[in-house]
């Protein structure tokens, strides 16, 4: 039995953040509904190429294992009140005035369901001056200060490649939810969750937040090095880039005798970490020099030999080739309706040796609202009176 069996979630969310939380949910074994609007569904679905079936990569990557319903919420509110009679969460990601509207509120919603677990994402928190303010992952990224990091250090700020802040905050969402689930069990009580990608996306500035916070210092780009380990980073070989990542003062002692330079470890100036990152400028041009000296791969094979962490920079078509992909089983052919065999990544938990299987491939639009709205005990006929009447 999965650890989530039992537990019902209704998914008002759509894009990233919502629909990611959701999806681990399910994976965890809970039964989710994506509620989405009638005729165009979650933005997702046209965001491509890719495009599989009709179907585009982005919205199949963060919505496997559920069911999905179209509802007009502004319309359906009956649909909606018998479907969160039935939850035990209800995922939204509406500006707050926009729920005002809809009547989708935690209070609107408790009216319905006294013991509800009620999570909202925003960009800036129900309740501040920023609430209204639409949030998007690459505006959250350069207001939280990630940008500011991110890039080499004369060059312009960067973004990271992926909505990472939108996935920061679905994790965060998630663990808030296993939270509510928790107390409800305790005190009977259910919850309000009020979860901003720009507090999440912060709070995983983590060491680099600290060192100002803490310390004053202002964060800068360092490009592939780190704040506050040297050396640590991406190095140019003769024929390619890789990584070196000496996590402590012993490790590059021996990463000294492996480039045949022991006199580097007994320098006053980089016997320690301390050293090495105030005299980086001086220790990380003499580092690449030796290394552009020989191939990437002698490099990688002579540093693990000696127990220093150091290994390619690949890009994703070779990542998802490495034979560890398949021995930790993390990956899973399933058939779809319109796309046929799709490989999609699982879960990545392991739990008593067990991974999580997609039971469910990511839904058509609408694939299961006549079999939802019999589940609610609708007859037939109001079925066909709410699709003439455009509610689903």
């Amino acid at each position: 039995m999965k650890p989530l069996t039992g537990i019902r979630v209704l998914d008002l969310s759509r894009v990233l953040a919502g629909p990611t939380a959701s999806m681990i949910l399910a994976d965890l074994g809970a039964s989710v509904i994506k509620v989405e609007r009638p005729h165009t569904g979650d933005e997702t679905r046209t965001w491509g190429p890719p495009f599989k079936g009709g179907e585009s990569a982005y919205y199949m990557s963060c919505n496997r294992n559920k069911r999905s319903m179209t509802l007009n919420l502004k319309t359906g509110r009956k649909i909606l009140t018998r479907l969160v009679e039935k939850s035990d969460v209800v995922i939204v990601n509406f500006l707050p005035q926009t729920l005002e509207k809809l009547k989708l509120t935690y209070e609107e919603m408790k009216k319905i369901k006294n013991d509800i677990i009620w999570a909202s994402i925003t960009g800036f928190g129900i309740e501040s001056s920023l609430a209204n303010e639409p949030g998007y992952d690459v505006l959250i990224q350069g207001l939280s200060g990630f940008m500011s990091i991110t890039g080499e250090p004369d060059g312009p700020p960067m973004k990271v490649g992926v909505a990472i802040c939108d996935i920061f905050t679905a994790l965060y969402t998630v663990i808030a939810i296993l939270a509510a689930l928790r107390k409800r069990e305790l005190t009977g009580e259910g919850a309000m969750i009020d979860n901003s990608l720009l507090e999440c996306s912060m709070a995983s500035l983590a060491n680099v937040a600290a060192n100002f916070l803490i310390g004053g210092i202002v964060p800068r780009r360092y490009g592939n090095q780190h704040p506050n380990i040297v050396p640590y980073q991406a190095f140019l070989a003769k024929d390619d880039y890789f990584i070196v990542a000496v996590g402590n003062d012993e490790q590059f002692k021996r990463l000294c005798k492996v480039i045949h330079r022991k006199d580097l470890a007994e320098d006053e100036r980089f016997k320690t970490n301390p050293k090495r990152l105030k005299n980086r400028d001086l220790l990380i041009p003499v580092l690449e020099k030796i290394f552009r000296e020989k191939p990437r791969d002698y490099w990688i094979r002579e540093l693990k030999k000696n127990n220093i962490p150091a290994g390619p920079v690949r890009n994703v078509k070779e990542a998802f080739s490495d034979p560890y992909v398949y021995e930790r089983n993390f990956l899973q052919d399933i058939q779809h309706p319109t796309a046929g065999k799709i490989t999609l990544f699982k879960n990545p938990i392991h739990i008593d040796g067990n991974t999580f299987e997609i039971y469910r491939h990511p839904p058509l639009l609408g694939e299961h609202t006549q079999e939802i709205l019999k589940e609610l005990g609708f007859s037939e006929k109001e079925i066909e009176h709410f699709k003439r009447a455009n509610i689903i």
